[in-house]
Order: structure tokens, then sequence, then C-alpha cells
């Protein structure tokens, strides 16, 4: 990453309401979406739906952001967008508030506690495993409160996903520690010291989606990292040369090992994330 980058991500200001077209605009109200002609696919399907802010930012250079969550998902039955509770940014001259009658009450966002997320690169052999763990996941019925997702090398979609302070974020990916190939391992990760690279040895160097530094993205971003759990595999091989597709025998056979080890993990996180109850 250049040293741009990391002064863009660092230098992010919450601003705490907005003027647009003679409105307040604040955290938590109802705007539609208008972006700029010429946009691909994605711009189509946002076009005029109804969004709610989720959160102001301030650039270093001045230029504020609109970070928004849709009301519904249009492209949910073309794939066009991701799965519900994904942010969205904006420019304020993209979108319109609606006016004060439109504005409430609606019920508020509600987060997901977890996050699941496969890590990983389909095209070297057994690093393709968190992609493939996630997928079978995905296919779930988990509560709305658990997000499933491949990220796959994706380190800045990851970094951002991390800001929205989930409970507890299960990364799932291969990595090698010694044993034989397929051994299966739950991983707490200490998020105070992850930018000590002796004390975080055997996850450094797998592949170029590397869950440490992505950590320390997300926490250059601000971001609140509260519990993080690492499932991993043993690989046999990460495939050697780019293009050699498919997990090895014995990290296929840990796939639905480890698709149970975390639905135990999310079941257990989300008894421990209730709020208590009082007679």
């Amino acid at each position: 990453m250049n040293e741009w980058e990391w002064q863009l991500l660092e230098d992010k200001t919450p601003v705490d309401e907005l003027t647009i077209a003679g409105r307040e605009l604040k955290p938590g109200d109802r705007v539609r979406l208008s972006p700029r002609a010429g946009g691909d696919i994605l711009d189509i399907a946002l076009r005029g739906q109804i969004a709610i802010v989720e959160r102001i930012e301030q650039d270093y250079e001045g230029k504020v952001h609109l970070s928004v969550v849709l009301e519904e998902d249009p492209g949910r039955d073309l794939g066009l967008l991701r799965q519900p509770g994904h942010r969205f940014f904006f420019d304020p001259s993209e979108v319109e508030p609606l006016p004060p009658n439109e504005q409430g009450p609606h019920a508020p966002i509600q987060k997901p506690r977890i996050l699941v997320a496969g890590i990983g690169n389909i095209f070297l052999g057994d690093d393709g495993f968190g992609v493939e763990v996630a997928q079978r996941l995905a296919k779930s019925s988990f509560p709305d409160s658990v997000r499933v997702e491949d990220f796959g090398l994706r380190g800045f979609d990851l970094a951002y996903a991390l800001q929205d302070g989930y409970d507890a974020t299960i990364l799932v990916d291969a990595f090698p520690n010694g044993e034989p190939p397929g051994t299966v391992y739950v991983v707490e990760v200490d998020t105070k010291a992850e930018s000590d690279e002796s004390a975080q040895e055997g996850f450094m160097q797998p592949h170029a989606m590397n869950p440490m530094n992505v950590l320390r993205m997300a926490r250059a971003m601000q971001g609140q990292l509260k519990r993080v759990l690492l499932v991993g595999c043993e690989p046999a091989s990460f495939g050697g040369e780019e293009g050699a597709m498919g997990l090895s025998p014995a990290v296929e056979a840990a796939v639905e090992e480890a698709v149970t080890v975390i639905t135990r993990l999310v079941e257990r996180t989300l008894e421990e994330t209730q709020p208590s109850r009082t007679n």
C-alpha cells in the first residue's frame, strides 16, 4: 500500500450532520439515491432507491462521503448487489433527503453481530480453502445477525467490513502450522498485538490476502475490533504456480469439518452475546 493510501484511510473524520438542499442530514435519516448519470448497471439498480444514512465522513482533503444502507435490495433476484446490510458510499450531490414527514418512525438498522469471512485464492490449490468453506456456509440458515461472505483476495473490502462493529469476526483461511495436511485449527487472535509479527509469524505469508495485514488496515481506519477467531486448515500445498485450481484430497475432506466447527462457534457466540434476561 502506498503512503498516500494509508493517509487516506487514517484521516477520515466522522461528521455529525450535513446540510443538503437546505435540509439537515444526520446518521439515521432516510434519503433517495440519485447516482450520477453515465454509471454502470449497479448505479441503474440503485437509482431512486431509499436508503438510510449510516455514517457521514470527511476525508483528509475535506471531501464529504455518505455511507448508506439500502432499505430494500432491488438487485436481489439479479445478483447485482451484495447481501443485505452492505454499505454503499455516495457524494452528497447524489442523495436527496426525504422530507420530515417521511423520515420516521422507521425501524433501526440491525447490524449483524458476527462476520464469517472466507479468505483465499482459488487459483493456488489449497489456498482456496477459506473460499470453499464460506460458499458452503452461505447456504446455511443462520439468523440475520450473522453475515457470511467470500472475500477471496479483496483485502480492502474486508477491512471496510470490519468497521461495522461486529461482536465477533471469524476468519477462514489456509495456513501452515507444521501439522498433517487437513488439520483444522481454531486460534483466537490478539487484536491488540497483531502488529507484533513474531507473535503471529505462522499467519504472515501464506498468500497475497494476509489476514494480519487486513487487521492492521482495519485498525488504521479506526475500526473497533472485538473478538477475532481464525479457523484455519493445514494445507498440503498452496499450488505452486498460479492456475493450480482445486483442493488437495486432505484439505477437501476438512471442509465439512470446518463448516461444523464454525457453525458451533457461531451458535456459541450468539448465545454469549444475547442480552441478559431479567425475571
